[in-house]
This record gives structure tokens, C-alpha cells and sequence, in this order.
């Protein structure tokens, strides 16, 4: 994602730029003509019409989790120089989990990691606010909850862990 992110930036920077080198030049000639409004008005109108096709093309379902989820199970996890504190060691395989992430100290960043130290979600934690993330673990195992963010000189030592299991019913 992030290689077409960086083409189309770069194309619709060197398109602005034709567009101000065009501009520049033309303010050097002579003034402008009877229907220099009527151009103006379509060339906003084209980029108006592309500015919305970009934006409703790049809007389309990302690999982040959903919004907070009513029947999930809800885990607490806090943060604090430098610990993080999850309030269960075991998460039921398949099943949505609303994790509410708040910090007593600075900004730290929640990142859970399978055994590969694959990232699958991450959210902001944030002093005096509780973010939220779900995420619907697909594989039963260990994983790891790390900070992201830069938080002090133990910032390595922020690491925390819990099992997907499986539940028999």
C-alpha cells in the first residue's frame, strides 16, 4: 500500500507544481482573457471531481480493526513507565476483544505482536483517556503486547504477554 501511497503523491505533487510553474508564467504575459472565469471554473470543477474520486478510492477497507464491538469481551490493559498490565492472561480464539488502553504517565503506543513479532493492531495510549481497539484473534498462541513509542529509558523493557486459546463449549 504504502509504495502506490508514495506514486500517486508524487504524481499529484509534480502535477501541482506544473500547475504553479503554469500560473507563474502566465502572470508575466498579458492579462487575462474573456474567458479566462469560464477555464478557471472547469479546471476547479476537474479538480473538485478528482479531489472526491481520490479521496472515496483511497477510503476503502483497511487492514485495521473495527470500531468497539457490543458483544466482546473486554480486556483492560494499562501503561505506566515502563509496564503494561492486562487484566487476564487468557483471550478465547475467534471471539471479538475490545481492548480498553489508558496510560498514568506519557504517551505510549499498544502494539500486539504474534510469535513472529508480526504487528496485528495498535493504538495510541493516551494519559486521563481510555482508547479502545477490537481485534478477533484467528490463531491460538502466545503474543505479545509492546510499546511503540518512544517513552523513557526502559522503553525496551515494555513488553507484556497473553495466550489465545481455544474454549470448548
Amino acid at each position: 500500500m504504502q509504495p502506490v501511497v508514495l506514486l500517486i503523491s508524487l504524481i499529484l505533487m509534480a502535477l501541482l507544481s506544473t500547475i504553479f510553474l503554469l500560473a507563474a508564467r502566465a502572470s508575466r504575459g498579458p492579462g487575462p482573457g474573456p474567458k479566462a472565469n469560464a477555464k478557471r471554473t472547469g479546471l476547479i470543477w476537474a479538480l473538485t471531481i478528482l479531489g472526491v474520486i481520490v479521496s472515496v478510492g483511497s477510503l476503502r477497507s483497511w487492514p485495521h480493526a473495527l470500531a468497539s464491538t457490543s458483544d466482546a469481551l473486554e480486556v483492560n490493559v494499562s501503561g505506566g513507565q515502563w509496564w503494561w498490565d492486562i487484566d487476564t492472561t487468557e483471550i478465547p480464539l475467534g471471539k471479538p476483544v475490545n481492548f480498553n488502553v489508558t496510560t498514568e504517565d506519557v504517551t505510549h503506543g499498544m502494539g500486539i505482536y504474534d510469535r513472529d513479532l508480526t504487528l496485528l493492531t495498535q493504538v495510541q495510549a493516551i494519559p486521563g483517556y481510555t482508547s479502545q481497539i477490537t481485534y478477533t484473534f484467528t490463531e491460538p498462541g502466545s503474543y505479545q503486547v509492546l510499546c511503540m513509542e518512544f517513552c523513557g529509558v526502559a522503553h525496551h523493557d515494555m513488553v507484556n504477554e497473553f495466550e489465545v486459546v481455544v474454549v470448548e463449549e
